[in-house]
């Protein structure tokens, strides 16, 4: 079963994601409020699609998502950088994420992403 990972600290948003992925039948959601731990939640969950939020605690989007890419076992997992922030593109190059997703979102948009990313994994495992 596929997994999906949500660091965001919006607890309505993870909600809207986890209920369009869950009906959509598009993998098992998982939610983070913060982004503490986040190796060892990885670690835990085992997520094929993180997503992530640009202003989540304590250290934000940009430094847990350098922290997932530069680690050996975690590295090829996906990461979709969500935020309304304006400058959504730079934020996630700078953060080293493979796909965005621009607050608000609509349902195809996010279905959309989520279908790309799960085409761009690549399991350590059958690698």
């Amino acid at each position: 079963m596929r997994r999906v990972l949500v660091c965001d600290d919006d607890i309505s948003i993870s909600e809207v994601v986890a209920i369009v992925l869950t009906d959509s039948k598009l993998g098992e959601v998982y939610t983070l409020p913060d982004c503490d731990n986040i190796i060892e939640q990885i670690d835990t969950i085992k997520p094929s699609v993180i997503f992530m939020d640009d202003k989540i605690p304590t250290d934000g989007g940009v430094k847990a998502t350098r922290l997932i890419k530069n680690h050996p076992e975690h590295k090829n997992i996906p990461v979709i950088y969500f935020t309304a922030n304006n400058d959504i593109h730079i934020l996630a190059e700078k953060a080293g994420a493979n796909y965005t997703l621009a607050k608000p979102f609509n349902i195809s948009q996010l279905e959309d992403v989520v279908q790309q990313a799960f085409r761009g994994f690549q399991d350590p495992e059958t690698v």
